[in-house]
């Protein structure tokens, strides 16, 4: 089948959206990624999304309304610029508010308004099963990384945040490792830049070893098993620590910022693989591929061979994945692998809207 997948990531560049021919042959996956295209992040929509968790119930429920019919919008545009048709879409939509220990995750992007302004059957909301199940929820990630690479030891996805799914003693784990381009873009806005390109900024700074010691201590950082990371946890956890420090020149902090990420990064590795990367394959993803300062000191910290894809790849492989995982939703497949998030038992996850009569 032809599936849209729709991935709004945390770091709130922009929405993806990429077409892929699923297709299962004996309970063997394949996802070619046909089309795929990013729409910048409107401010408008950035603003309203980042400022949502504290707003009112009606606000909150127009948002999800509206966003909705936006990603409808897009889909429709999509496919005309494209010439293209699809069977399904799947919808990630854009997290609000993740607090799985609190059994709340929260996307908005209601699947029955985009089902019915795309005029096309939706698989939406994804997590909560997962955390009903008492499940984070999140990285949903490494199910994709199974099916569709597991040649690679890791595969490494450096988002707004960074995760992780890895090959420990035959079977995969996933997990959030901590914050990446969503801190980023934050410090590179006080230059009136979305993010960072290529690094440039974090080039020119010095690493302020006390504001990286402070971050390294983070609790997070020393819990073990299956964990995850929203927006809040930011400004609870992390970003006071940055402020402390707003009179330290952004250069030197986005320097110790890279440096924190990459560190982090390894200690997740070295927690896989037993302290020795040597000999295995990390596929590496994502936007902060990009960014050159992040990818020499990830290379740095760790004796792993790290693995960058073709841009296809790293620029829509979320994407690819929620196509996957929304057709195995109505393959009554599950998609959500228990052992990865901590839940109780593995999940057939997802909302259904719309007209399934037509899909094979």
């Amino acid at each position: 089948m032809k599936v849209i997948g729709i991935m709004s990531g945390t770091s709130m560049d922009g929405t993806d959206l990429s077409l892929c021919d699923i297709q299962e042959n004996n309970g063997q996956w394949t996802a070619e990624i046909i089309s795929s295209k990013t729409y910048p992040m409107e401010e408008k929509w950035r603003v309203r999304l980042s400022q949502l968790k504290y707003q009112n119930s009606a606000i909150y429920a127009r948002t999800d309304v509206f966003y909705g019919r936006y990603l409808g919008e897009l889909v429709k545009q999509f496919l005309e610029e494209q010439g293209l048709e699809a069977d399904l879409i799947a919808s990630h939509g854009h997290t609000i508010f993740h607090d799985p220990e609190g059994w709340l995750t929260g996307q908005v992007g209601d699947g029955a308004t985009l089902s019915a302004v795309a005029n096309l059957p939706v698989v939406s909301n994804f997590r909560r099963a997962d955390v009903a199940k008492g499940g984070q929820g999140a990285p949903l990630a490494g199910k994709g990384d199974e099916l569709l690479y597991a040649e690679y030891d890791a595969c490494l996805n450096l988002g707004g945040f960074c995760n992780i799914s890895a090959k420990i003693d035959g079977q995969r784990s996933a997990w959030d490792i901590g914050p990446c381009n969503i801190v980023l873009n934050r410090l590179a806005r006080e230059r009136n830049l979305k993010y960072d390109a290529y690094g440039s900024i974090a080039s020119e700074g010095q690493i302020d070893f006390t504001l990286l010691e402070r971050l390294n201590q983070i609790d997070y950082y020393h819990k073990t098993g299956a964990k995850s990371l929203g927006r809040e946890w930011i400004n609870k956890n992390f970003w006071h620590i940055v402020r402390d420090f707003e009179k330290t020149d952004v250069a030197d902090r986005m320097k110790t910022l890279v440096v924190h990420i990459s560190f982090q990064i390894a200690r997740a590795l070295d927690q896989s693989f037993g302290n020795n990367g040597e000999g295995k394959k990390i596929l590496v993803t994502g936007g902060g591929v990009f960014n050159k300062i992040l990818m020499e000191f990830i290379t740095q910290e760790s004796d792993a061979s790290f693995v960058i894809p073709e841009e296809n790849i790293v620029n829509y492989k979320e994407a690819q994945f929620f196509a996957l995982l929304g057709a195995m939703r109505i393959k009554n497949q599950s998609n959500i692998d228990h052992h990865q998030t901590g839940a109780s038992a593995s999940q057939i996850a997802g909302s259904l809207d719309g007209d399934f009569s037509k899909i094979k």
